[in-house]
């Protein structure tokens, strides 16, 4: 059976690192006695993937990894055990059973949302969000190509954000209640392209938007806080013909949903919605 289950990230625990976190979930999956299958061969180790990988220092509500269990209580029961051996700063928010034919959730991978806030102790950038969302205009909507060079391992790459960036706009933070909260009046929201081709980290377009700005980019002047993980809504995140089928029939039921309510149906699903709770 493949569960998906998502977790927020926060406090101390944004400077643990992705290899230390799957180590972490490795043990933590023990303690709560949640039957999760092994490889086979000599050396057998738990059959887990994550999504995408956090940077260190981001915070989260929005992080996926997939398993494969033998047997799973509800959902409820599940989180709740996860929930007991968790440290401070991991919290898990969902445990959601997949099709057996369901992809990878690292494979799924296309786009992320994320907050971008100056922390309490600093002064902000900009004197009101009316200023903010007028730069963020200037340097998001009115220019026609948003090109930067990108340093890679081996060359620089020159690449073009406009097209990589879904969405930009200056915002109030008053609805949003973190877990690392006091928040600032307002911030910065980003829908930015992710995954294993199209890859944006949020602090690129940070630091390129303030060199437009004329404003000195300081990195830990900034708090990035992903919200969500997102696959396209037209991909089919399941292997087999016959699967792939009932999918589309499923999507085509879910359009019409959004149609007869008059909503255009989205271009990104999250990550969970293919699951489903286990009652």
């Amino acid at each position: 059976m493949n569960i998906r289950i998502k977790f927020q990230k926060y406090g101390v625990m944004k400077f643990i690192g992705h290899l230390d976190m799957m180590r972490y979930f490795q043990k933590a999956i023990r303690r709560a006695e949640i039957d999760i299958a092994y490889s086979g061969g000599y050396s057998p180790h738990q059959i887990m993937s994550f999504a995408a990988p956090l940077g260190v220092g981001v915070t989260s509500d929005g992080e996926y990894f997939d398993i494969e269990v033998n047997s799973a209580k509800s959902s409820r029961e599940s989180i709740d055990a996860l929930n007991r051996v968790m440290v401070e700063g991991v919290s898990i928010l969902e445990y959601r059973r997949l099709p057996d034919t369901a992809k990878p959730s690292m494979s799924l991978v296309a786009a992320a949302d994320y907050l971008v806030y100056v922390k309490p102790r600093y002064e902000p950038d900009f004197p009101s969000l009316q200023e903010l969302s007028g730069q963020v205009s200037r340097y998001y909507e009115m220019q026609p190509e948003i090109l930067i060079t990108k340093q890679t391992k081996k060359s620089q790459l020159e690449m073009n954000l406009k097209n990589l960036i879904y969405e930009m706009k200056g915002l109030t933070l008053k609805d949003f209640t973190l877990k690392d909260g006091p928040l600032p009046e307002y911030g910065l929201f980003l829908k930015v392209s992710t995954g294993s081709s199209d890859n944006v980290k949020p602090e690129l377009v940070l630091e390129d938007f303030c060199r437009f700005c004329g404003i000195e980019y300081n990195p830990l002047k900034y708090q990035v806080h992903r919200l969500e993980v997102y696959a396209k809504s037209e991909e089919i995140p399941v292997k087999g013909e016959q699967e792939r089928s009932d999918y589309q029939k499923q999507l085509k039921q879910l359009k019409k949903s959004f149609a007869a309510q008059g909503k255009s149906f989205p271009k990104f699903l999250p990550l969970g919605h293919l699951g489903e709770d286990i009652s």
